[in-house]
């Protein structure tokens, strides 16, 4: 029976310090941390913690937002843990789902986060929609890369690879493979 412990933080400049403070009353023997976004659940260490838990097992997290962001990933995850006979608790809600309240609570929790979420994104829609109403708001600028013909040459002559490349125009790759893209669509024509 061992305690594992799973930190996450979306970002790389992001610090897990609060998360690793917060479970070290629970002497933790196996750490799982990374840094990626909790989209969806295709994350390295997360798989690899689901691996490794063995039944009798504990899991630690901080807060419920660390290991998924909605209440389907939510409760698939902890779905996976009970079929293996592990437990999961969150030191920020006191949940313990080795309990029948503490079941109960992570489903009510798990629904209310994802409620929050759908508020928010709802509102942000609602925003955008008024602002660009009243014309204060026209979407994001298009990014124009002076003379990218001669970058993507160089690309193209494996002198960068894209994250290279991506740095050299201090753009971000979703924006140069669309820049990419509407170079080799207009190079077609």
């Amino acid at each position: 029976m061992k305690k594992i412990a799973y930190v996450r933080v979306s970002t790389i400049e992001q610090n897990e310090a609060r998360q690793l403070e917060g479970l070290k009353k629970y002497n933790i023997d196996k750490w799982f941390n990374e840094k990626c976004s909790a989209k969806d659940t295709n994350r390295p260490q997360l798989k690899a913690m689901l691996d490794y838990v063995r039944e009798g097992d504990t899991v630690y997290i901080h807060d419920f937002s660390r290991i998924a962001r909605s209440t389907k990933d939510l409760l698939s995850i902890v779905e996976q843990l009970t079929e293996k006979g592990v437990f999961l608790v969150s030191n920020k809600e006191q949940i313990d789902t080795s309990t029948a309240t503490g079941k109960l609570m992570l489903t009510m929790i798990g629904a209310i986060n994802e409620f929050e979420r759908t508020n928010l994104l709802e509102r942000q829609r609602e925003g955008i929609a008024l602002a660009v109403q009243e014309g204060k708001y026209k979407g994001r600028k298009e990014v124009k890369i002076d003379n990218f013909a001669a970058y993507y040459e160089r690309y193209r002559q494996r002198e960068f690879n894209k994250a290279q490349l991506a740095i050299e125009l201090n753009v971000s790759r979703p924006t140069l493979d669309k820049l990419i893209k509407e170079h080799e669509q207009a190079a077609a024509v």
